[in-house]
């Protein structure tokens, strides 16, 4: 019935009249009206299954006639090939292509990875968090007990004693290089003053003939004094160098893997006292389970502070080495070359500092080129 009316629909004719407009049939307003009725629910269903998004096998699409009341239901299931809108007011049939579902599904998946990502990296950071506050709590709570005399602590007599003596030499290693560097300024001053003084005299001669010769020796003098006292600047600035090296690179490097040392032993102590508490209680199944827990900790902190006992140890012997041989060699140096400069031996001067391969710097060395200027 239906597919005989809407053949009759379409096959109908429709009168024009002298202008070229259709005719106003009363048929013509009724089959407008059903039409317009008929777009109208067809768009509602749309809008209900792009909104719902169901299956289009659960659906049916409602249809009715031109000019009739006679209305069909034509199930969808019926229907071959690609879903279909029909328009009434354009005669043209619409095709309704997918409803989006793939993409709603690829961007709720990709929604779920980046939540589950940031919440595995907020979890991550929050672990890390409590980790790093228990092991905190518990070396603050060692620290304290330690210095109230409470708390018990490891100590190894022979290093604790080495370390001892470490920090003092370098205390004392300090103040010879404070010094030495003050000794250095002072004497690069007077050399500057000596050469002044003998450019003085050496422009006085020339303007007073009566003193010529007495001013030209004392010119002299004073530049030979300042020459022996660059070379003498130059054994000194090495003296210096090589001092700092030493404390502030080689000691301070040993000084603080001590500290790290210090560190691990407070870690160890402080899950050594947490496991021993923990096994004078109660032997229930969560109490257990903490105290094999305390003992992983515990094994883990032991291994940390031995190796660094270890790395202690021998960086102490190697320091120890490596300061008798740099001392050696530098308080000869500045032995050779004080003597040296105040016996007014200039060869024996310069011949220390080609022993210890000292190259001294021409004067205005310091200040760059015109080239290197540009």
């Amino acid at each position: 019935m239906t597919d005989s009316i809407m053949s009759k629909a379409a096959t109908m004719e429709i009168p024009i009249n002298s202008n070229g407009d259709t005719g106003t049939l009363p048929e013509d307003d009724s089959l407008e009206q059903a039409a317009q009725l008929q777009w109208n629910l067809d768009e509602k269903d749309l809008q209900q299954v792009m909104v719902s998004g169901p299956n289009l096998n659960e659906t049916s699409i409602v249809s009715g006639g031109y000019g009739g009341t006679a209305e069909g239901i034509i199930p969808t299931s019926s229907i071959k090939g690609p879903a279909v809108r029909y328009n009434a007011e354009f005669n043209k049939r619409i095709p309704v292509t997918g409803l989006g579902s793939n993409m709603h599904h690829s961007s709720s998946s990709s929604s779920m990875t980046a939540e589950q990502t940031t919440r595995g990296v907020a979890v991550e950071k929050l672990e890390t968090v409590k980790k790093w506050g228990l092991n905190t709590y518990k070396c603050t709570k060692q620290m304290i007990s330690e210095r109230f005399g409470r708390g018990s602590r490891t100590v190894d007599l022979e290093l604790e004693a080495q370390i001892e003596v470490l920090r003092d030499t370098k205390r004392k290693y300090e103040n010879v290089l404070r010094l030495a560097r003050a000794l250095t300024n002072h004497f690069y001053n007077m050399v500057q003053t000596q050469h002044a003084l003998g450019d003085t005299f050496a422009e006085l001669s020339q303007k007073s003939p009566e003193l010529r010769d007495e001013f030209g020796y004392n010119s002299e003098t004073q530049k030979l004094l300042c020459k022996n006292g660059e070379t003498l600047l130059g054994a000194i600035n090495f003296f210096v160098s090589s001092i700092n090296t030493l404390v502030n690179k080689t000691m301070e490097d040993t000084l603080m893997t001590i500290k790290m040392y210090e560190n691990a032993r407070l870690e160890f102590d402080a899950y050594r006292a947490d496991l021993e508490e923990l096994s004078m209680g109660p032997r229930d199944a969560v109490a257990m389970a903490r105290i094999d827990t305390a003992q992983q900790q515990y094994h883990v902190h032991k291994e940390k502070y031995e190796r660094l006992r270890s790395d202690v140890t021998i960086k102490l012997k190697f320091l120890e080495e490596n300061k008798v041989k740099v001392m050696h060699k530098q308080l000869l140096l500045f032995h050779n070359a004080i003597s040296a400069y105040f016996a007014g031996n200039q060869q024996q001067l310069e011949e220390t500092l080609k022993q210890f391969n000292i190259k001294l710097r021409p004067p205005g060395a310091d200040k760059p080129s015109w080239l290197e200027e540009q």
